[in-house]
């Protein structure tokens, strides 16, 4: 009997092609008359070293370091404390990426932790990590950043207070469909639209680093005098503290999300890992300090947006630019996880984890629209949600766990493996280390956020009959289902203007 993800015999449709386990497009017998009769087709590979580096410190630096400063200063209780917790959150997340980068160049697929578990564990762990990604991991994330952009871009209409929860959530919606619309067109566009707000964001940091420190040499370091006051220590608080940083750090796996379409996998990959993760580190440390010099620790909690109330005290007149370069910086960072979650899905469905229909590549485009659009339609369902602070939550428990059975594959390998090519081998103690750390979050945050931890684990756990309904052994009127929506998509995309040649 076929999987739910398994197409039917019918010709693929002209216009669209489904990309088999290998990673090549199987051809249809309707041929695009632009295709040049050719049998096969794939994705590009079109992004280079910095942009590589551009995805990644354009992912990573989002909404993070403008919602969640705030969440770590709160659970951590004190300026000396939090600041320790942003420097460790940074050195965990390099010591994960380099067991990614031994991971990424070891099994050069796209899907990042999705192809890293199936190749360790089997299919089921894969499917439950891709389980918890189609409905936590990555359109809450997207959520997030969407909504931030649009409180921060709204902000100056409404200076003295919250932007009107309605108008949040339409920009949110409005940003996510034109980022979709763009991530559709051309993977170029994509790169550039990057590289741009990648740059903006950084000046966005620089203003606000540069502003701190000018305020530290005027002699006003009272903020700083008492730096481990009121902290708190319980393991619970630090555990949750330590969420709220890596949800800033989150996205420094997205590389590996894409790597079929990286040139030369074996050395840009590290590169840009070991380029991009220092780089954001120090700036976020950097900037955590710029904030707490100015900002009391009560003020800094009370606030809706903390860039922007730094800004307010330290720019003067031209404090109005602030929540503009917010907004650049979220911007750009939608547009990087888009692209690259987008293609966990469509790894997924090439595998037959989901309806094949998410697998299929525009023939004119060369991106996988279908998985494009189907994630633009999660994140619009998630936009609706009111407590940002709660997803972040939800989304580190889920993340830091399959983060850790990720590393725990890669020693797996080592033993299921040990012959394999590695074009990078971390030492042992790196990934040990990582497992420990990760392994003291996941235990402890139990304690301090048993309902959030308890829902995600529920989610995990109702993935197990998910799978061996669609995939295991699935129903008869399922599949039946699944092909005609296969069929109902390849046609419905048909529609598409063909404007562009494929060369």
């Amino acid at each position: 009997m076929a999987k739910v993800g398994d197409v039917d015999n019918r010709p693929v449709q002209q216009g669209f092609r489904r990309e088999s386990d290998e990673g090549k497009a199987v051809a249809g017998t309707s041929e695009s008359p632009d295709a040049g009769g050719g049998g096969s087709i794939e994705m590009k590979k079109e992004l280079g070293l910095m942009d590589g580096v551009a995805i990644i410190v354009g992912v990573i630096v989002g909404a993070g370091i403008f919602v969640s400063p705030k969440g770590v200063l709160l659970y951590s209780g004190s300026i000396g404390v939090a600041i320790i917790v942003w420097i460790l959150s940074g050195v965990l997340s390099m010591v994960g990426a380099l067991c990614y980068a031994e991971l990424g160049t070891m099994i050069p697929k796209s899907g990042g932790d999705y192809a890293y578990i199936g190749e360790a564990f089997g299919p089921l762990p894969a499917f439950l990590y891709l389980w918890v990604a189609l409905l936590i991991l990555v359109p809450a994330g997207n959520a997030i950043t969407a909504i931030t952009f649009a409180q921060y871009l709204l902000q100056p209409l409404w200076p003295t207070c919250e932007p009107p929860y309605e108008s949040v959530r339409l920009l949110a919606a409005v940003i996510t469909c034109l980022l979709t619309a763009i991530n559709c067109r051309n993977v170029k566009w994509v790169a550039r639209v990057t590289e741009t707000f990648t740059g903006m964001k950084v000046l966005a940091l620089l203003v606000i680093t540069g502003a701190g420190a000018w305020h530290l040499t005027s002699g006003n370091t009272e903020l700083l005098e008492a730096p481990f006051a009121n902290s708190k220590i319980q393991p619970g608080f630090i555990a949750v503290a330590f969420y709220n940083g890596l949800f800033s750090y989150s996205g420094w796996n997205y590389l590996n999300f894409v790597t079929e379409e990286l040139k030369d996998p074996y050395r840009n990959l590290p590169r840009a890992i070991c380029i991009s993760m220092p780089v954001v580190t120090v700036i976020y440390v950097i900037t955590n300090i710029a904030y707490f010099a100015v900002l009391p620790p009560d003020e800094m909690l009370s606030s809706q947006a903390v860039a922007v109330t730094f800004a307010e005290k330290m720019l003067s007149f031209m404090a109005w630019t602030m929540p503009l370069f917010v907004a650049c910086s979220t911007f750009g960072s939608l547009n990087g996880a888009i692209f690259a979650s987008s293609r966990l899905f469509f790894v997924g469905a090439r595998n037959g984890h989901l309806p094949a229909a998410l697998s299929l590549i525009n023939i004119n485009c060369l991106t996988p629209i279908p998985s494009l659009l189907f994630l633009c339609a999660l994140t619009l369902l998630l936009l609706f949600i009111r407590d940002v602070f709660a997803i972040i939550n939800y989304v580190s428990y889920v993340e830091i766990l399959f983060i850790f059975i990720s590393v725990a594959g890669l020693l797996r390998l080592r033993q299921k493996a040990p012959d394999a090519h590695r074009p990078i081998k971390v030492s042992l103690i790196v990934p040990i280390v990582f497992l420990l750390t990760a392994g003291f979050l996941v235990i402890f945050s139990v304690f301090e956020s048993p309902m959030e931890v308890g829902i995600g684990t529920l989610v995990i756990l109702l993935g197990i009959p998910v799978y061996y309904v669609t995939i295991g052994k699935p129903w008869r009127w399922l599949t039946q289902k699944s092909q005609s929506f296969n069929r109902f998509c390849s046609k419905l995309f048909l529609c598409m203007p063909n404007s562009e040649k494929l060369d």
